[in-house]
C-alpha cells in the first residue's frame, strides 16, 4: 500500500457509520448488529442467511482481502469470524441480513479539483470495473439529470425490464441520486473526499445500498468567487488605452502592440520612465498619470506588480507577461493580485494577449480590425484566440467581444460570460479553457447563460482525479467531468479548433432563427458522398429521417428520383442552379425539416467546366432558398473547395453569409454544427 493510500485508509469512515448515515437520510440499507469480538448473541434477531463483513483501519477493498463472508447462517458466524481475525487487523465485525438478489448499481460522490462534488451512477458490483458502465453529473443534480444518467447508461435495459424480466423500481433509484446528490442532498454535509454506495441492489420493490464507503477529505469545500457585478464594457470599448513596456531602442512586444493600436484609431499613451514619446505615440513616467479604461502591460514578470500598484484610477488591466503559476512561481502571481487589489483595477491574466472588439477598437492581433459581430470569445490561451478570429473571420465569422484571460487569477471566465450573457451585442460564446478556476462557479453561469455557448476545452483527456480507496475516483477523468458540466448546461462541447469555429458560424447564422419542426435533410450530388454523409451525421449523433411518403410524386416533375435521406441530386457545371432549391421546396411542402444541408463536389465545376459563374449561380439560388424558407436553417457544405481557383471559395461564402447561410469545408464539421444547432432547436 502506498502511502498515499495508506494516508487515506486512516481517515476512511467504517461502513457501519456510513449506513447509520444512510439511514438517517432516508436511504434503505440491511438490517444488521455490530460487534468488536466473537459474540454474535445480537444476531439471533436476523434473518438468515447472513453477510459477515470484518472492519479495521486498513480493510478498505475487504472484499479483495477476504474480509467478507456471505450465506451464513447464525451458527458459522464465530468460525467465520475467528479466521478473519487470525489473517487481518480487525476492530470488529458487522453482521447483516443479505439482501436477495436484483440489479447491481453503483452511487458514487466525488470532489473534482475544479468543479467540486460529482455524481456518478451505473452498473455495479462486478460489473463496475468490467463494464465501467456509468453516467456523471455535477452536483445539485435535478430529476431530469437523474432519470437520464439511468437511461443513458449501455445496460440501462436491465433496469427497464429484459427478456421479459420485471422493471427495477426506477423511482426508487431516482429517489436514491436525488438524496445523495440532489438539492439538501448527502453532497453538501458530506466533506468530500470520497463517499460510494457499492452495490446498491434495485429489484421491483425499490433499492437497498449493501455497501458504503466514505472518505473524509481535511481539505474545506471551495465557494465562489463571485462578488459585486463588473461592467467590462469599458474593456472592451475603452476611452484610451495605454501600453506599457513598450522600448526606444529596441522593438519588443510593447512596441508591437502600439502598432496595432495606432492602426485601430484608438486614443493612445506609451508608459515608459524617461521617454516623452514611444514609436511617436505620447508617453508617461506611470500608469498613476495615465487617464484610460485600459492598459496592456508587457514588462519582466518580477516589475508587473509593481506597475499594477501604479493603475489608480484605471479599471482593467491586462498582464501579456508569462512566469507566474503557470511557471511554477504562485507567490509572485499572488503580488499580482494584492497589487491590483491595492490599486483598485480588475486584472485580466496574466500569461495572456489581449482584449478584441472592433466596435470598440480593441486588438491584439494584427491585420486590422474585422467587422463587428455578434459570436463572442473568452480564451485562456492568447494564441489560439488570435488562430480563432482571424481563421474566423476569414471563414465569415464576426466578432462582439474576444478576451483572453491566461491564468485568471483575478477575472475568471465564469464573471465574463456572465457579462457576456447579457451584453446586447452577443448572440453565441464561445469558449476556450484549460483549467476552469472556478468550476462550480462556470458551471453555474453555463446553466444561467440564455444563449448557444460553444465549449472547447484542452488537456481533458488526463486523469482528473487518482483512485483512492472508490471506484469512483477511478472513473472521475476531466473529460467525462466536463461532458457533465456541457450536458447539465445545455452547452456544445466540441474537440477541436475547427469545430469552435464551425459551431460558431452556425450560431451566428441561425442562433435567432425560430424552427418549430425537427429532422435533417442531406441533398447533394454523387453516391458515395452521400453514403459518407450519411456516416458523418451518424458519427455526430444526428439522425436523418426517412423522406416524406410523397416524395416520389413531388420530385419526379422535377426529374429527380426520391431515393432516401441524403437524397441524390445532380450538380454540376451543366446542371440547373435552381435545381436544389426547387427540390427543397418541394419536399418541405409534405415534411418540414428543422435543418437542410446542401453540399456540392467544387471540382466537378473546374474538371468538368472552366468558369466559376455556374458556381456562383448555384451559391445564388442556394441564397434564394433560404430567404425563402425562413423557418428552415440551411448550411453549405462546399466539399473540395481547394479545386477552385484562388477567390472562388470566398465569393461563395460572401454569397451564402449575405443570407444567413454557414459554409463549411467538409461533412464532418457541417455534422457537428448541426447537432449543435439540435441543442438549440427552437433559439
Amino acid at each position: 500500500m502506498s502511502a498515499h493510500e495508506a494516508a487515506q485508509v486512516r481517515v476512511s469512515v467504517y461502513e457501519h457509520e456510513v449506513k447509520a448515515l444512510l439511514s438517517e437520510a432516508g436511504v434503505p440499507v440491511p438490517r444488521g448488529v455490530v460487534g468488536r469480538d466473537l459474540d454474535f448473541s445480537r444476531a439471533a434477531e436476523l434473518a438468515e442467511p447472513l453477510v459477515l463483513k470484518a472492519f479495521g483501519p486498513g480493510l478498505v477493498h475487504k472484499s479483495d482481502v477476504g474480509a467478507v463472508a456471505l450465506g451464513l447462517s447464525r451458527d458459522e458466524l464465530e468460525a467465520a469470524a475467528a479466521g478473519m481475525r487470525a489473517r487481518l487487523d480487525v476492530a470488529g465485525f458487522l453482521v447483516e441480513e443479505q439482501a436477495e438478489a436484483g440489479v447491481e448499481l453503483i452511487v458514487g460522490l466525488v470532489r473534482d479539483p475544479g468543479f467540486g462534488p460529482v455524481l456518478l451512477a451505473g452498473l455495479g458490483g462486478v460489473w463496475t470495473e468490467a463494464l465501467r458502465d456509468t453516467a456523471l453529473r455535477l452536483c445539485p443534480i435535478s430529476e431530469e439529470d437523474a432519470r437520464r444518467m439511468l437511461a443513458s447508461l449501455r445496460g440501462s435495459s436491465l433496469l427497464y425490464g429484459r427478456r421479459g424480466g420485471p422493471p427495477v423500481d426506477v423511482d426508487a433509484v431516482v429517489k436514491l441520486l436525488m438524496t445523495v446528490g440532489g438539492p439538501g442532498g448527502l453532497w453538501e454535509r458530506l466533506e468530500l473526499g470520497e463517499f460510494e454506495l457499492n452495490p446498491v441492489i434495485a429489484g421491483p420493490s425499490g433499492v437497498i445500498a449493501v455497501d458504503a464507503r466514505y472518505l473524509p477529505s481535511p481539505e474545506p469545500a471551495g465557494s465562489g468567487t463571485s462578488g459585486a457585478a463588473t461592467d467590462f464594457l469599458p474593456l472592451f470599448e475603452p476611452r484610451a488605452v495605454a501600453v506599457v513596456g513598450a522600448s526606444t531602442t529596441r522593438p519588443n512586444f510593447g512596441n508591437m502592440f502600439l502598432g496595432f493600436y495606432r492602426a485601430a484609431g484608438i486614443p493612445l499613451v506609451a508608459v515608459h520612465p524617461s521617454a516623452s514619446e514611444v514609436a511617436g505615440v505620447p508617453a508617461v513616467p506611470s500608469l498613476a498619470e495615465a487617464d484610460v479604461d485600459y492598459a496592456l502591460v508587457a514588462v519582466p514578470a518580477e516589475r508587473c506588480a509593481e506597475v499594477v500598484r501604479q493603475a489608480y484610477g484605471v479599471p482593467f488591466v491586462q498582464v501579456m507577461s508569462g512566469g507566474f503559476g503557470e511557471a511554477g512561481r504562485p507567490e509572485l502571481e499572488a503580488e499580482l493580485v494584492e497589487a491590483a487589489r491595492a490599486a483598485g483595477t480588475r486584472l485580466l491574466g496574466p500569461n495572456c494577449m489581449g482584449v478584441y472588439c472592433p466596435r470598440g477598437r480593441q486588438t491584439f492581433v494584427g491585420g486590422g480590425l474585422g467587422p463587428a459581430g455578434s459570436v463572442a470569445l473568452i480564451s485562456q490561451s492568447g494564441g489560439l484566440a488570435g488562430e480563432v478570429i482571424k481563421v474566423g473571420e476569414r471563414r465569415g465569422l464576426a466578432f462582439s467581444r474576444v478576451a483572453t484571460v491566461g491564468n485568471s487569477a483575478d477575472v475568471t471566465p465564469a464573471e465574463l460570460l456572465r457579462w457576456l450573457a447579457r451584453d446586447p451585442q452577443t448572440r453565441a460564446v464561445g469558449l476556450y479553457l484549460e483549467d476552469p478556476r472556478d468550476g462550480r462557479e462556470l458551471s453555474e453561469a453555463l446553466r444561467s447563460a440564455e444563449m448557444p455557448v460553444v465549449l472547447l476545452v484542452g488537456g481533458r483527456t488526463g486523469q482528473g482525479q487518482e483512485a483512492a480507496a472508490s471506484h469512483t475516483g477511478g472513473m472521475v477523468s476531466d473529460r467525462r467531468v466536463w461532458e457533465a458540466v456541457a450536458e447539465q448546461a445545455g452547452a456544445v462541447l466540441v474537440s477541436s479548433q475547427d469545430d469552435l469555429i464551425g459551431v460558431l458560424a452556425y450560431f451566428q447564422a441561425h442562433g435567432s432563427r425560430a424552427s418549430g419542426a425537427d429532422g435533417v435533410l442531406v441533398v447533394g450530388p454523387s453516391g458515395g458522398a452521400s453514403v459518407l454523409a450519411a456516416d458523418a451525421f451518424d458519427l455526430a449523433g444526428v439522425r436523418l429521417d426517412p423522406l416524406p411518403g410523397e416524395a416520389p410524386d413531388a420530385l419526379r416533375g422535377l426529374g429527380v428520383v426520391a431515393s432516401g435521406n441524403p437524397l441524390e441530386v445532380p450538380v454540376g457545371p451543366l446542371g440547373r442552379a435552381a435545381l436544389v432549391p426547387d427540390v427543397i421546396a418541394a419536399l418541405l411542402r409534405h415534411r418540414a425539416y428543422r435543418d437542410v444541408v446542401l453540399h456540392v463536389n467544387v471540382q466537378a465545376f473546374f474538371t468538368y467546366g472552366d468558369a466559376a459563374e455556374p458556381l456562383y449561380a448555384y451559391a445564388r439560388a442556394v441564397a434564394g432558398a433560404q430567404e425563402a424558407l425562413p423557418g428552415t436553417r440551411i448550411a453549405l457544405v462546399t466539399r473540395n473547395g481547394e479545386c477552385a481557383p484562388a477567390g472562388v471559395e470566398d465569393e461563395v461564402r460572401r454569397i451564402a453569409a449575405a443570407a444567413g447561410i454557414p459554409v463549411y469545408r467538409s461533412m464532418e464539421a457541417a455534422a457537428v454544427a448541426v447537432a449543435a444547432g439540435g441543442l438549440y432547436g427552437a433559439a
